[in-house]
């Protein structure tokens, strides 16, 4: 298919918080689908339109947690935008949540946008995190935030397109730059469609994708 760009993301949280099952319902898969037939397929791929711009999207999850109990730094870039996911029935999950954060900061590219996701509002009766609560943790670490549920559907799409739209508007204003080989960002196969900006010469240049 053809597309403008790549955009890779990645996800994190607790294990338990419903990465793998935003994933599936992302791709459209059953929700509840075994892990065990996504071990060989750390990742998944969608494509999306956002603002005339055709995304593919690579999205990665952590299952380096499930089976060695750590992340790799290498696992944190390159990467174009990050899924903090934590389950909103679990406060220990929201709580690990900002150290989750912080990690991504530390480990991740400085341009990588990253969104609070807190997972699993279906189950609102047994909630442990309130929606301000979510809000409010973002706020302080200036990143986006999101409540889904992977079950229902409940605004993963949604999560996927709010990040897109974000970092194109970020391409577009040149507050990411493509040199840089942690950017997460790939030109793809359709390049009379992919955007220009102005350098600071003030000539076009070609947004193309980091090496």
């Amino acid at each position: 298919m053809t597309y403008d760009y790549l955009f890779k993301y990645i996800m994190v949280g607790d294990p338990g918080v419903g990465k793998t099952s935003i994933m599936l319902q992302l791709l459209g898969k059953r929700f509840g689908q075994e892990q065990k037939d996504l071990l060989g397929e750390e990742f998944g791929t969608k494509f999306i339109k956002v603002d005339d711009l055709q995304i593919k999207l690579q999205v990665w999850d952590d299952l380096w947690s499930l089976r060695y109990k750590s992340i790799p730094i290498s696992f944190y870039r390159p990467a174009a935008g990050v899924l903090v996911v934590y389950d909103v029935i679990k406060r220990e999950s929201f709580n690990n949540a900002q150290l989750w954060i912080q990690e991504v900061k530390d480990q991740g590219s400085q341009t990588a946008i990253i969104i609070l996701v807190g997972n699993k509002t279906d189950l609102e009766s047994m909630r442990q995190v309130t929606t301000e609560e979510g809000q409010q943790l973002a706020m302080e670490q200036n990143i986006l935030f999101i409540e889904t549920s992977a079950k229902t559907g409940y605004h993963v799409d949604d999560t996927f397109f709010i990040i897109t739209k974000e970092i194109i508007q970020k391409l577009k204003s040149n507050q990411i730059d493509l040199l840089n080989k942690n950017c997460g960002i790939w030109k793809g196969n359709n390049v009379q469609n992919q955007i220009t900006l102005l350098n600071q010469g003030g000539n076009r240049k070609w947004l193309g994708g980091c090496c």
